[in-house]
């Protein structure tokens, strides 16, 4: 009885484990930090819409998910020939918001330890008091089939700079273009985010964080 009840919970777990990596969505290519892109002097500018852009992020852990977004600061992109060639845009970490707790039952807590304001904790995830923003500035695009778009970029979060390159559908209409990007993933601790991490730190058992953290980028802009 005893060893069915083992070769069981071996299937069940291997079952789990399956399950939780079909979830993801596959990692960003990720490298050294790149020169930025440059356009030329006559290249058409765009302004993004702070308040219609966004990214929502997810984390994952052996016993579940969390999820919310986090806002954009500013953005300014540029195009040649209509196409996509150069931009930046700045991430509010202070906005980062958790979307599957409710008031009063954990969310603010997690938010504040995401965030970094709590006392003795303020390293452990993204220490927004010191590093407020984040930033992504674009390294080059190259067209892929479907229509879609390989973004590529210097993602900066937390003082440390790497490049990440993912899929993108972009569309222009009448004066707005629209970026979105695939789901996505990026191993947190290449950006020294590493509170959790069984990659870092050998005692944690099951009481840790997956490295990777899931994005999907929305950002809308207008031609200025």
């Amino acid at each position: 009885m005893r060893t069915k009840f083992l070769k069981f919970s071996m299937i069940l777990a291997i079952a789990i484990a399956f399950t939780s990596c079909k979830d993801k969505a596959a990692e960003a290519n990720t490298s050294d930090a790149e020169a930025a892109a440059i356009s030329e002097s006559s290249s058409q500018k765009y302004i993004a819409n702070v308040g219609e852009s966004s990214i929502a992020w997810k984390g994952f852990k052996p016993t579940g998910t969390h999820n919310g977004t986090i806002n954009l600061e500013s953005g300014i992109f540029k195009t040649d020939d209509g196409k996509l060639q150069s931009g930046t845009f700045l991430i509010d970490m202070t906005s980062i918001t958790v979307a599957d707790l409710e008031a009063g039952d954990g969310k603010e807590n997690l938010e504040a330890h995401l965030k970094g304001t709590v006392e003795g904790k303020e390293n452990h995830f993204f220490d927004t008091t010191k590093f407020p923003s984040a930033a992504f500035e674009i390294t080059s695009t190259e067209a892929l089939a479907a229509g879609k778009t390989r973004l590529s970029g210097n993602l900066a979060i937390k003082g440390q700079k790497h490049n990440i390159s993912f899929p993108v559908t972009i569309t222009n209409t009448d004066d707005m273009m629209t970026i979105e990007s695939e789901a996505f993933t990026i191993d947190r601790t290449k950006w020294g985010v590493n509170y959790g991490s069984k990659s870092v730190f050998d005692d944690l058992g099951d009481k840790f964080v997956n490295d990777e953290i899931e994005l999907k980028i929305v950002v809308k802009a207008k031609k200025a």
